[in-house]
């Protein structure tokens, strides 16, 4: 009967290991547990003992190569046949070149890891003792020896005194699981997301604002506002006027790069992120510049409705050149935006905070909001950037700017 010999399951944060070598050849005979093959991930070196006594008929996999979880590494003959072949296997092994002969330890093999210190360090493996399996060297083992704590052979080192075995608290409650597909949306969602971290150079910078100026104007006029406009007078059309400005200041912002290209866009369609049941949606205001508070409040209202409803369409979220996300609404202090491509440039706002601030000599409470602006360094410097949001900070903290574009 034949056995595959298969990688076990790694670990869910590991994705691959590394085949450092084989212990067993074609024809020759192993027991039942006997190591095989050693596995390196990036944290440990797995083992891959035989399941059962018998003959290695064929391996499927060479040294060095890149393996995961499942791959069939062998095929292992198993039963009668391990008997017929161990006088052979027995014969090889007295033929063993020096070479291989000098890489056992006292009473035991090196591990990959350990057999690399070894030979780095020229050291007699012979004279290091084994902790492991079969008196198999680790690479601690090896680190303590070269420390002076272990010069003797194995044999002649007092067995180590083993703790009490620690009895963990067995699971209770409920541990069940769901497994449902993702939607079409949230899938989109996550191609857009990994598309832009393995494209785009992306790097934050924040600052914050003081809005008192902002709170003043909607506290005087939100009664006037929503009488003459019919919408209530909110921080989007402050922040998305603010934006406006600060790209009218620095083009690259409001670009985007097609091929070895970089578009410069000479108009403003800016993204309002909004969170829906279904994920998160960005719908485009056409050319913002053109719009008054009123005008951008009723906008960001309608496709905000619309989004939530079912009702927006395609068109109405593809585009834009430059996007404006608010994790403020739910408590967020602070974050770093992800990108929308093809767009190189993201605002972040935040949650508004009273905190004592000092003005002009004096420690007075202020209501202060943390901006990020995630932008893509390809094209956008960190000068650029950091004066982007100054621009911002600056007109929302004297809203006249606004009205005179300054």
């Amino acid at each position: 009967m034949t056995i595959e010999i298969k990688v076990p399951q790694l670990p869910e944060s590991v994705s691959d290991a590394t085949l450092v070598s084989w212990h067993k050849k074609p024809g020759e005979a192993v027991s039942r547990d006997e190591n095989l093959v050693d596995l390196e991930t990036d944290k440990v070196v797995l083992e891959v003992p035989a399941p059962s006594a018998g003959v290695i008929k064929e391996l499927k996999v060479k040294n060095g190569a890149t393996v995961t979880s499942g791959q069939v590494l062998a095929i292992l003959e198993a039963g009668e046949g391990a008997a017929a072949a161990a006088p052979a296997a027995k014969t090889e092994a007295k033929a063993e070149a020096p070479a291989a002969a000098e890489s056992k330890a006292a009473g035991g093999k090196l591990a990959p890891a350990a057999k690399r210190m070894v030979e780095e360090h020229k050291l007699d493996a012979t004279q290091i003792a084994g902790s492991g399996r079969d008196g198999r060297v680790s690479k601690g083992d090896v680190i303590q020896h070269m420390s002076g704590k272990s010069s003797a052979p194995a044999e002649a080192k007092a067995p180590a005194k083993q703790a009490p075995a620690v009895k963990l608290p067995a699971a209770v409650g409920s541990r069940n699981e769901q497994r449902v597909p993702m939607t079409r949306l949230r899938a989109r969602i996550a191609e857009r997301l990994i598309q832009a971290q393995s494209t785009a150079a992306m790097l934050t910078t924040f600052n914050e604002v003081d809005l008192t100026a902002v709170n003043e104007i909607r506290a005087r006029y939100k009664d006037k506002f929503e009488k003459a406009h019919g919408v209530k007078l909110g921080f989007s059309s402050f922040f998305i006027k603010a934006s406006i400005e600060a790209l009218r200041k620095f083009p690259a912002v409001n670009a985007s790069i097609d091929g070895n290209d970089i578009v410069y866009h000479e108009f403003y369609d800016v993204g309002v992120a909004v969170s829906t049941d279904r994920g998160l949606m960005v719908p485009v205001i056409r050319n913002a510049e053109a719009l008054s508070f009123a005008d951008l409040e009723i906008a960001v209202g309608e496709y905000a409705k619309k989004a939530r409803d079912g009702s927006i369409s395609l068109e109405e979220l593809t585009g834009g050149t430059f996007t404006i996300t608010n994790g403020g609404v739910f408590g967020s202090l602070m974050s770093t935006p992800i990108l929308n491509p093809p767009q190189v440039a993201i605002l972040g706002m935040h949650k508004i905070q009273e905190r004592p601030m000092v003005v002009d000599g004096e420690i007075k409470i202020r209501p202060m909001m943390y901006l990020a602006l995630t932008y893509d360094h390809r094209i956008v410097d960190g000068r650029e950037s950091v004066q982007f949001l100054v621009a911002i900070k600056e007109a929302l903290e004297d809203p006249a700017r606004l009205l005179l574009q300054l």
